[in-house]
C-alpha cells in the first residue's frame, strides 16, 4: 500500500469520527440516550481520554496525557512512513498502523480543541465555536457514543468475581476513533504473521 492510500484511509476515518462527534455534541445533551436496537444504543458521554474513563489525578494529569499522546502519534506516524518506505512491509501492517494512527489522532483532536470550541453539554446542547468554552487548550473531553449492551442481568452467585451482581456485557461506550484503534491492534494480534511478514 502506498503512503497516499494510507493517508486517504486516515483522512476518511478522521472525517467520519469528527463528523459523528460534532453531530452528537450539537444534538445530544450529556447522558442522553437513543435506542436503535435493544442491543445497540447511542449514548452521549464524555471522558478524559483514557480507556474506561480512567483519569490521571492532579491538575496537570490531563495535560500530561494529551502531550504524551501527541508524542505517541508522532512515533506512530514515523512507523507508518518507515513501513511504507521500506517497500517490503505487508499491507496488513500498513493498514493496521494507519488505523491506529487515525484513531489516536481522532481522540487527540477532542483533547486539544474541544475544550475551546464547545460550551458545556450538561443539560443543554453544546454550541460549536462558542464564546463560552467549557475548558482550555489541551483540556478537552473525548466524545463517546456507541453502546452495545448485548446482555444485562443478574449473574449466578457461583460465577467468580461478578457472581450475584447485575452485569452488562458489553458495557464499554466508544467512538469511531476507538474502533479504528481496536481494529488496528486486532489486525496486529490476529494476523501477526501476515502483518510482520516481509515480502
Amino acid at each position: 500500500m502506498s503512503l497516499r492510500k494510507a493517508y486517504l484511509l486516515i483522512f476518511i476515518i478522521l472525517l467520519v469520527d469528527q463528523v459523528s462527534k460534532i453531530y452528537i455534541k450539537t444534538n445530544f445533551i450529556l447522558g442522553e440516550e437513543v435506542e436503535v436496537f435493544k442491543w445497540f444504543k447511542i449514548l452521549f458521554i464524555e471522558n478524559e481520554g483514557m480507556a474506561w474513563g480512567t483519569v490521571i489525578p492532579g491538575p496537570y494529569g490531563k495535560l500530561f496525557l494529551t502531550l504524551f499522546r501527541l508524542v505517541a502519534v508522532g512515533g506512530i506516524g514515523y512507523w507508518l512512513w518507515d513501513s511504507v518506505e521500506r517497500k517490503h512491509s505487508s499491507n496488513y501492517l500498513i493498514v493496521a498502523i494507519a488505523l491506529i494512527l487515525a484513531g489516536a489522532f481522532g481522540n487527540i483532536i477532542d483533547s486539544v480543541f474541544y475544550g475551546v470550541i464547545f460550551d458545556d453539554s450538561h443539560q443543554q446542547l453544546a454550541t460549536l465555536f462558542t464564546d463560552r468554552p467549557y475548558g482550555t487548550w489541551f483540556h478537552g473531553k473525548v466524545v463517546d457514543m456507541f453502546y452495545f449492551p448485548f446482555w444485562q442481568g443478574d449473574l449466578p452467585s457461583w460465577v467468580p468475581i461478578w457472581g450475584g451482581r447485575n452485569f452488562t456485557f458489553f458495557n464499554a461506550i466508544f467512538n469511531i476513533a476507538d474502533m479504528a484503534i481496536s481494529t488496528g491492534v486486532g489486525i496486529l494480534i490476529f494476523f501477526n504473521k501476515k502483518a510482520f511478514h516481509h515480502k
